[in-house]
């Protein structure tokens, strides 16, 4: 009987261990992709993602330096050994925070802009959720909860 029991928790906690952070695998040309996302002009208007450019064209070259700075954080963070969801869910919260200044003057399609750029980055690195931050971002909470 407590064998029994003594197995099944082992069971449990093995369980509970493997669900853990796993090692995010990045694209093998991840460096190039990075380059390329940094160098492209950004908040100009896409048909492909049904943005009509930046609102407020003042704004341009601030964004595009926070949505840069982000790539730049994702790229430290790929070049280290056993990167986690976690360490980019964290950058993604970081580099968001730092629309605070200026996000009340932003519009809707701009703030889900930001968003689809954080998302390109995600897709970089093969990370499959920001942890709930892109919806904070834009909606205030984040409805998966």
């Amino acid at each position: 009987m407590y064998k029994k029991k003594f197995y099944i928790l082992i069971l449990f906690f093995y369980t509970i261990i493997s669900c853990g952070q796993t090692e995010i695998k990045m694209h093998p040309d991840s460096e190039n992709m990075f380059e390329k996302f940094i160098t492209k002009e950004k908040f100009i208007q896409e048909t492909t993602v049904f943005y009509p450019g930046l609102s407020n064209k003042k704004f341009k070259t601030v964004l595009t330096k926070l949505i840069n700075k982000s790539a730049e954080d994702f790229q430290l963070i790929a070049k280290k050994s056993n990167v986690t969801a976690e360490a980019y869910q964290n950058a993604i919260e970081i580099g968001l925070n730092r629309f605070s200044f200026i996000y009340l003057e932003l519009d809707t399609e701009d703030r889900e802009r930001i968003c689809t750029y954080y998302e390109e980055l995600m897709d970089i690195v093969g990370l499959e959720s920001s942890g709930g931050h892109l919806n904070n971002f834009i909606y205030g909470f984040d409805p998966s909860k």
